[in-house]
This record gives C-alpha cells, structure tokens and sequence, in this order.
C-alpha cells in the first residue's frame, strides 16, 4: 500500500481523538508430547552411561561443599520486626500471617495447575481436530480444478465450493447465495466466526470496478469506546486498497473432466466474467509504523467466477487470526480484544458496508456527498476533512 505524505500528514495531528482500546497478544500453547518426549530420551541416555552419572555424582558433592561452606542465615531473626510491624497492621499474629501466606501459595499453585490442565485439554483436542476430517472438508477439488493459469494470488473458488456438483443441476442465484451462506456458517466449528460472506447482483459490481480502479485507496471509520467507564466515544480509521486480479474464466463440467481440458487465457477478450477483486483493511496506525508490511486484519475477495452463468458474485471475508499478528511481530505486545481474531464480526461487517457506501455511488440521500470526500481523498488532500467520516462509522449510516 502506498499513500502520499500530504495524506498521513491529514491524520498525524488527528489521531488523538481516536479512543483505541488495549490489545494483548494471544499465547501459542506449547507443545507439550515433544517436551516430554526430549525430556524421557535425556533421562534414558543419562541413566544408560556410567560415565554421566559419575560425572553426575561429581558436580552434586562439589555444589553439597561449595554450599555447606556459606553461612547460614536466620531470617525469621532477621526480619522480626518487620514481621511483627506486618502483622499488627493485619490484626493477627506472626504465626496466623504466615499460614495466611502458605495458603495463599497453595492457592495460587492450584490454579497454575488448572490453567495447565485447561491449556494442554485444548491442545489436545485441537490436534485430534485439525488431524481428523470434517464432513464439510471431505470435498476435494479435482486434480484440474484448482490450477489457476494466470498471476492470480486469489484462493481459487472452486478450492472452496464443489463447483462440478454446483454446475451439474441447475441452480438459481438465490440458491447459489443460500449454498454461500451456509458454508461459511459451518466455518470455526459451526459458529461462523473469522468470516463474514454476502452475494451481489453482477450490474452492482460492475458499477464499483471502475470507481475502484480510479480510487483504490480510502479510509473507513470504526467506533471505539473507552475501556473505564465505556461511555466516551472514540473512532478508530482503517486504511482500505482494491486490488484487480485477471477475470476467472468461466466454469464447466468440461473443467473437471480427466484429464482437465486446458482454462482459457484470462486475458481473452471474449471472457464474459468481470475481474476478481480483492480489499485490504488495516489499521491507519498499524500502516504508518510497518508501511507495506502492516498486517491486513480483514481480506475480502469478491468471486465473478458465476457471474455470466448465474448472475451473482460471491464476497468472501476472511478475518486475520490473532495467532497471525503475534508471529509477524512478537515484541510488539499488540493483540485483540476479540479472543482469537484481530477483529470482531460486527467490526468486519461495518468496514465491509464502506465498501458499499463509497464506492457504490447512488443519487439516493448522501450520495453525492459521500462520491465527493472520496474524489477529494485523491484529487484534493489539502481540502479533505476527516471529521466527515464521523457520521459513516455506523452501521445504519
């Protein structure tokens, strides 16, 4: 991604009105069969070598005489005063605050050993989840079917939906939709979470690619509250990019045949599809420290592969997993507030609603307002008010 300096310098001296809320990074649990696998080898090759344990032996005596020459230290003498200062402010005596303490260590170990247990339960049933196979994965795309033969880095969508069975009965477009829909339902064991999904007519897709194509750069709102109190309200801007990938060509069953019959060249004049697309969203403050490294929280992707057989267009949203961000910058002590993702779904869906109401220009209420500040955002920096946005940082905006 690439802005103009006069663009950041608009948002530098306005950043403070922002209300961000505290992110921490999410822990990767620690693989705990290879640790205790190294650990049973090292105690197997140390038991196996009389040598070791002589050597072993050796080190023990010399750390015994090395620590039996130190003087002892009485601290219960030492610190009497203190201690006894301690428990008078407590209202007990010495001997009742230190089982107090002892009891307290006992507790404080229990739930270290709780949080333990827990973290080694998930692992192990997200290992025996990721090696077994779901029924809404047992679909696999001929050997064919994912190949793509242009430059395009777009996850293919017949990788995602079983499109030989799709094009195999006829299909209306509000089947289609409904077929959509209901994958990405199943996503994240049944809950939808990490993906937001929609279906487009293909006139109001094409209406957005030119306009795309001439201002492919834009900055969306999202509201923020305090975290204290929750009544002060804040926004926080996301930077949004298009990017245009060559149009898909059009499926049939002849694409799935073995062996494959050969895709047609993206570049052909006479493919009927519209190009596939794809918007970035990422925090303005996460662009301005990492530049084009900054980690994308959200990907959408819009799919024209059914558009001149079925007359729809799939958007797929993909929300980056904390996980992610915390491998890509360990020691940044970022994170999310949303658990497992670097965003909420309710966020993710008002970023993929400014896709709409910028970039979809209608003559209906707002309109030609919302047209202009996206002109100005690119002809115009010097004259672009931020404050305008404001008012579209909601979802009935």
């Amino acid at each position: 991604m690439n802005l103009g300096s006069e663009l950041m310098e608009t948002f530098d001296n306005r950043q403070a009105t922002c209300k961000l809320p505290p992110q921490t990074p999410f822990p990767a649990v620690p693989c705990t069969l290879t640790t205790m696998s190294l650990l049973a080898r090292t105690r197997l090759f140390a038991f196996n070598n009389p040598l070791s344990r002589i050597q072993s032996a050796t080190r023990v005596n010399k750390s015994r005489r090395v620590h039996d020459t130190r003087p002892s230290v009485d601290y219960a003498s030492k610190y009497a005063d203190k201690l006894q200062k301690r428990a008078q402010e407590k209202g007990a005596s010495v001997e009742e605050l230190r089982a107090r303490v002892k009891e307290q260590e006992r507790e404080r170990a229990k739930q270290r050993l709780a949080v333990a247990a827990e973290a080694a339960t998930q692992s192990a049933i997200n290992v025996g989840e990721s090696s077994a196979p779901s029924s809404a994965s047992k679909y696999q795309a001929p050997p064919g079917a994912s190949v793509r033969k242009d430059s395009s880095p777009v996850k293919p969508l017949s990788t995602i939906l079983n499109l030989e069975r799709l094009l195999s009965t006829p299909h209306t477009p509000a089947q289609v939709s409904a077929l959509w829909t209901a994958y990405h339902t199943s996503r994240s064991r049944g809950t939808g979470r990490g993906f937001i999904c929609a279906s487009l007519a293909v006139d109001t897709y094409t209406k957005m690619l030119p306009i795309a194509q001439s201002y492919p750069t834009f900055v969306v709102p999202v509201p923020r509250v305090s975290a204290p109190d929750k009544t002060e309200k804040g926004y926080e801007f996301y930077l949004m990019q298009w990017a245009m990938h060559d149009a898909p060509t059009v499926p049939s069953l002849e694409n799935f045949a073995f062996p494959p019959k050969p895709l047609a060249s993206p570049s052909d004049t006479s493919n009927p599809n519209p190009r596939t697309t794809t918007v970035l969203f990422t925090p303005l403050l996460e662009y301005k420290l990492r530049q084009t490294f900054a980690t994308p929280y959200l990907v959408l992707t819009f799919y024209p592969d059914l558009a001149s057989s079925h007359g729809v267009v799939l958007l797929r949203g993909e929300i980056t997993p904390a996980v992610a961000k915390a491998a890509a910058s360990p020691s940044s002590g970022e994170g999310t507030e949303s658990g497992e993702f670097l965003l909420g779904q309710q966020d993710a869906q008002l970023l993929a609603m400014g896709v709409q109401k910028f970039y979809l220009w209608n003559e209906g209420e707002g309109g030609k307002e919302r047209r202009d500040m996206l002109k100005s955002f690119h002809e115009r920096p010097e004259e672009f008010k931020w404050e305008e946005l404001l008012k579209y940082g909601e979802v009935a905006a």
